[in-house]
């Protein structure tokens, strides 16, 4: 059954795209599940961080499962039921307290780049590939999304990808902004376990701190939280993790963070 499973080891939360048979592509009611599981990750204090990544080698994900669009995307009030659960999808990884990262395997298309460009850091398998076809399937491409994208690439590259439709290739994705860092198919298995596991193991208190001033950023500049963020940097000198990270120093060790 397609669904968007949560896993959880070593302080990581994994949500696994998984409908590999379509090479993840996303169901209306996966994309409706990403909020609960997004909030649940928040909730749990052992969590530092959140993957998103396909089940299996051939995907990441290769958009909206188009099998529905006859149910959920045939007129007006449908479309706009399935536009908000995209969107209400993507803005729970994109605002999530915790730290997320886009592990991309082979087909990123669609909705699937939309659901990457929401994750804080995007890892790439050399033969990953992108492409937002929307303009080649006559759908409506929601005024969010583009949004989102602009802020993410910039108005050029936005423009390109959208207006083209064309397949870009993990080499030019990194150019682009696609992806923050690109490993070859024999390392990236390692290189992004490696990553992912660093972050993990970074102090949880300047993890939120961090993506709490990313999150305001992101908000217009009048709107913007900067109390909060403030508060959440002064959180962290006064933790025992701060405490922790200067004796490990002075020690030549690796710190043990708890998150207090």
């Amino acid at each position: 059954m397609a669904q968007v499973r949560y896993e959880i080891e070593n302080g990581v939360a994994r949500l696994v795209l998984d409908q590999p048979e379509k090479m993840n592509a996303m169901s209306y009611e996966m994309w409706a599940s990403l909020p609960g599981l997004a909030a649940r990750a928040e909730a749990d204090a052992e969590v530092r961080l959140l993957v998103v990544e396909g089940q299996g080698s051939r995907a990441f994900c290769a958009g909206a499962d188009i099998s529905q669009f006859g149910a959920k995307r045939d007129g007006d009030s449908a479309t706009r039921a399935y536009d908000e659960a995209y969107l209400r999808g993507c803005a729970a990884i994109a605002n999530a307290a915790k730290p997320t990262i886009g592990v991309i395997r082979g087909v990123c298309f669609g909705g699937g780049v939309g659901l990457a460009m929401s994750c804080d850091i995007r890892l790439a398998r050399a033969d990953a590939r992108f492409r937002v076809p929307a303009a080649r399937l006559g759908l409506g491409y929601a005024h969010e999304g583009v949004a989102a994208l602009v802020a993410r690439l910039g108005f050029g590259a936005t423009a390109d990808l959208l207006l083209s439709a064309r397949i870009v290739g993990a080499e030019e994705a990194l150019r682009l902004g696609l992806v923050n860092l690109l490993w070859s198919e024999d390392a990236f298995e390692r290189e992004a376990g490696d990553y992912v596991a660093r972050v993990a193991a970074n102090a949880p208190l300047t993890l939120r701190a961090v993506k709490q001033s990313l999150i305001a950023l992101r908000q217009p500049e009048a709107t913007r939280d900067t109390a909060a963020v403030d508060a959440a940097v002064a959180a962290c000198f006064g933790s025992a993790d701060y405490k922790e990270g200067q004796r490990a120093f002075k020690e030549k060790r690796e710190p043990a963070f708890i998150g207090e």
